[in-house]
């Protein structure tokens, strides 16, 4: 089967955009069965080479798996490839045997200004979920996470109130990304923030600022802090080229 250059090209594009949407919205979890080549060339009356170029691409931004004679499947969000990873405090309590929960301080939907739009390289005045997490183990508050969420990359996560998990958490399951950027700080406490971690007003504390990508559509920007004394962060990374002189 074939089809006329322009064709395959608007074909290519509605294919690809059909299976990131369902990959996006959650339709099609990490590990769900990407329908076969055969399949796909089916339903939506196009050659092999159209198909491949599709799932390849899709490989290559980290969406699916492609698997030798067993298809492809929906990629598993990966935090390996940070250089830091942000805490999941629900497995770390479930590690260290303690209690966990979290709270929703404050949830928004509001326009960015200009300094995030600057930061994270939208236009100023898109849309985005604000959304503020308290997270405490064994009745003591460990950290405090601020987050933005676009409701453009993760349209369901306008309608979701985060009931049985984290932000963070939710959004690592449903949301595969292929970049992420950190930033480390130490900050003195203000009243506000010394009040919410149970600190004193000037103690030091740890922030880490993570925003993630996919596939170039920006997914999240969270900023985390911590009380200082309760907490450190570490990441284990080798050089990527060997032999390399980067900074130690």
């Amino acid at each position: 089967m074939k089809e006329a250059p322009s064709g395959m090209k608007h074909l290519y594009q509605r294919i690809r955009d059909d299976i990131e949407a369902k990959i996006m919205s959650g339709e099609w979890p990490p590990g769900y069965r990407i329908p076969f080549e055969h399949e796909l060339m089916a339903e939506y009356g196009c050659s092999r080479m159209t198909v491949n170029k599709v799932l390849s691409t899709l490989a290559v931004n980290g969406l699916i798996t492609r698997r030798r004679r067993a298809g492809s499947v929906v990629a598993e969000p990966s935090t390996r490839q940070a250089v830091l990873d942000i805490q999941d405090f629900a497995l770390e309590a479930a590690r260290t045997g303690t209690v966990y929960h979290f709270k929703v301080v404050h949830r928004s939907i509001d326009p960015i200004d200009t300094a995030a739009a600057h930061r994270i390289g939208l236009p100023v005045g898109t849309e985005m979920l604000y959304i503020s997490t308290l997270h405490v183990m064994d009745d003591v508050p460990q950290a405090f996470e601020e987050r933005l969420i676009s409701l453009a990359t993760v349209p369901e996560a306008n309608g979701e109130v985060f009931k049985d998990a984290p932000p963070g958490t939710w959004l690592l399951r449903r949301v595969p990304w292929t970049d992420a950027e950190h930033i480390v700080r130490a900050v003195n406490a203000d009243s506000t923030m010394a009040k919410r971690l149970q600190i004193r007003t000037g103690a030091a504390c740890l922030v880490l600022e993570r925003r993630t990508w996919q596939a170039g559509a920006f997914v999240t920007e969270a900023r985390i802090t911590y009380p200082g004394e309760r907490h450190h962060l570490m990441g284990r990374f080798s050089p990527s080229v060997k032999g390399s002189s980067a900074v130690q």
